[in-house]
């Protein structure tokens, strides 16, 4: 599989936060969130900072930010946004910043489809990589180590990590001068914050923790550089949405790679024969099945919203692709 390298992103601040300066270190206190401590970085703090990439997933305007500068889980924690246009505020609560549409509402609430809100189970997300994930070599995965494309330099979005599997493959690498770890499920990115815990990744790493949707990427337009989905798309409400946000919110150059499970005869049944493919439109929506894919349809999913340069590895029902934003 061809790598495909990007220009590494220097994440310069300019304006106004550019005369922020580290002050030193100290242990924090607990903090108005809870329970959780972190290595406090002091900084002089601009309430009308701008961060380097996060929109509004109302409105997509950029975000205003409250607290110190940094892509970082102490840096985050520690903020508060706002959106510049319709005024939404958003908040790190627990461990990870939540830009999602449903972010601080009280009273209404919204279930996803149930291959979706599987993973939002404590249950699932504990047992993900305790065992979960490790089964996924029947089918062909190779494991963590095979299945890592580093896409050198820039901003990275692991969109669907789970429990940060490869995200914290990704910031531990040093590649990159932002990794975002981006799940729908709260317990998933608890449990990614937990082994970043147990793994003694330094606090300070460039590594954020986000809730947020496929579907409403709070991320401006052209802001991204690589972005990663590992075993995920067959769990994804619309693929075809997914992938045009992804497509909105790369780089022109920016790479898309991702991993899913082909269509077999086991995990789609008579759904696997291209001539009964069509049926799926009829018995699809009232069954909670994950949705697998031919080589085919992917490419040309891909080739729809805007991405080119396809490339691929196959491995029995496993299959490794790239597509490039022009």
């Amino acid at each position: 599989m061809r790598l495909l390298r990007l220009a590494f992103f220097t994440g310069h601040r300019r304006g106004e936060a550019a005369h922020r300066r580290r002050q030193g270190q100290e242990e924090a206190t607990r903090g108005s969130h809870g329970g959780v401590q972190f290595q406090e970085i002091k900084t002089e703090l601009n309430d009308a900072s701008k961060t380097e990439v996060f929109a509004c997933p109302v409105c997509y305007e950029p975000l205003i930010r409250k607290g110190p500068p940094g892509m970082n889980l102490p840096a985050i924690y520690r903020s508060g946004f706002k959106c510049s246009k319709c005024n939404k505020s958003f908040t790190s609560k627990d461990v990870f910043l939540d830009l999602t549409v449903t972010s601080g509402i009280k009273e209404y609430s919204e279930l996803k489809p149930a291959r979706t809100e599987l993973f939002r189970s404590p249950l699932v997300s504990f047992l993900y990589e305790r065992g979960w994930r490790q089964n996924f070599n029947r089918s062909g995965f190779p494991g963590r180590d095979e299945e890592f494309q580093s896409v050198a330099g820039g901003i990275l979005v692991d969109v669907s990590c789970g429990s940060g599997l490869f995200s914290r493959k990704f910031a531990s690498s040093g590649a990159y001068s932002s990794v975002i770890a981006l799940d729908f499920s709260e317990n998933m990115l608890r449990q990614c914050y937990d082994y970043i815990k147990q793994e003694e990744t330094p606090m300070n790493t460039n590594l954020a923790l986000v809730r947020a949707d496929i579907l409403r990427l709070p991320f401006a337009s052209c802001s991204i550089d690589a972005i990663h989905a590992g075993a995920a798309i067959h769990c994804w409400p619309s693929p075809s949405n997914a992938i045009a946000e992804i497509s909105r919110v790369l780089k022109p150059g920016g790479v898309f790679v991702a991993t899913t499970f082909l269509s077999t005869p086991t995990n789609s049944g008579l759904f696997s024969i291209d001539a009964l493919k069509p049926l799926r439109q009829i018995v699809g929506p009232v069954n909670s099945s994950y949705n697998f894919f031919i080589e085919g349809e992917l490419e040309d999913l891909c080739r729809s919203c805007g991405l080119v340069n396809y490339s691929s590895k196959v491995q029995r029902s496993f299959i490794m692709f790239s597509r490039q934003k022009p």
